[in-house]
């Protein structure tokens, strides 16, 4: 089977792990990249070998069947709509757009040209979040009743190079929540409904020791930055399966004790790991047992395999199968994500207008490099 090759726009921070990542999988070939400032995408060819050029010229390139949109989040439906125009299959970083109409676009756009969108997160697919499901699925806890998942932390204004994550587009939900919540919807399937409340308790926060070029004009070390976004989101995720997720979001505290998700269910309880990770611990609770117990991950890529969602990608290309991390996914996501702020703004609960199919697990045995066809 011949490689697929691929282009990157947008070589910021995220990007290193999607080159490296992508050397994993045999049939990847990263042949081209571009970023708004030429430098970066000139490093990234020194360093990972990509030819380095414009965007209009990575766009206008015959032989990249799929380009991956690494771009700012307020520029993914922009950029993925280019991508699409240029008769190319997208794949985006999370998250999948900022704006529901625009999302709704990229995925009407995909199916009138006949093309294929995706979007991260694809940690999903890492040993420790498969093996949760699988956990489920073969009835370790019965049936899922409710759970828990928490992200929380003090906020990135540590790292002053990136102060986006307080404008729009960003925020705890956005940035983290697509981990979260799209683990939930791989366990558990589509939701139905938001309840919630979110808060900005600051308008300003301090940004850290280093400010990136983009920004050091306005801003210097230890500078304040606005806050445009809620920081704090807490609410409840009703599933059509029938289980009732409690989620917290927040850039607003110091410390926590809570584990990153957990689903109990009508005959035992199931701690699922850090979604922004590929690999374990995975823990099961059992009455019969009375603690909980560690369980051995059977499936591949238990360590850093960003690109694996678009090695899926170019697999299910080759075979006419659907991707996993496909656009319906990633949109329905995005809908839950921005229904947190709809509901606390109207005071009640937000029926969600999308759905998804849960994505297909992988199996087991798989060689090293590999994916199902």
């Amino acid at each position: 089977m011949g490689k697929t090759k691929i282009g990157i726009i947008g070589c910021g921070m995220i990007s290193d792990a999607y080159f490296k990542a992508a050397q994993k999988f045999n049939i990847l070939e990263v042949a081209a990249c571009a970023d708004v400032i030429a430098d970066r995408s000139a490093q990234k060819q020194e360093a990972w070998g990509a030819e380095s050029m414009s965007y209009e010229a990575l766009l206008g390139r015959k032989d990249l069947e799929v380009i991956i949109n690494l771009t700012p989040p307020l520029a993914h439906s922009k950029v993925t709509t280019d991508i699409l125009n240029a008769g190319k299959h997208a794949y985006s970083e999370k998250p999948f757009g900022v704006d529901a109409d625009d999302a709704a676009k990229v995925i009407a756009l995909a199916k009138t040209k006949n093309l294929r969108v995706g979007s991260a997160p694809d940690t999903f697919m890492g040993a420790g979040q498969q093996t949760a499901r699988k956990l489920i699925d073969d009835g370790w806890i019965g049936k899922p009743l409710a759970g828990t998942a928490i992200v929380m932390g003090r906020g990135p204004e540590k790292w002053g190079q990136a102060p986006f994550f307080y404008d729009y587009g960003a925020g705890p939900m956005l940035d983290l929540g697509p981990y979260y919540i799209t683990s939930l919807v791989n366990m558990l399937g589509a939701a139905e409904s938001v309840t919630a409340v979110t808060r900005r308790f600051d308008d300003f926060r301090t940004l850290g020791a280093e400010v990136s070029d983009a920004y050091k004009d306005q801003y210097k070390p230890y500078d304040k930055y606005p806050v445009t976004v809620t920081t704090h989101l807490t609410g409840v995720i009703e599933f059509k399966c029938g289980a009732v997720i409690t989620v917290i979001s927040s850039f607003d505290v110091y410390k926590h004790g809570h584990s990153p998700i957990e689903i109990y269910g009508s005959q035992g309880s199931l701690q699922v790991p850090d979604p922004n990770t590929f690999g374990g611990p995975v823990k099961v609770f059992r009455p019969e047992v009375g603690e909980w117990e560690t369980v051995a991950m059977p499936f591949r890529y238990s360590e850093n395999s960003r690109s694996i969602g678009v090695a899926d990608m170019a697999y299910a290309l080759r075979s006419g199968r659907k991707h996993r991390a496909n656009g319906e996914l990633a949109n329905h996501v995005l809908e839950i994500m921005l229904a947190f702020d709809k509901s606390s703004k109207a005071g009640g609960k937000v029926m969600l207008e999308t759905t998804c199919e849960r994505p297909e697990a992988l199996p087991l045995g798989l060689d090293e490099g590999m994916l199902p066809e």
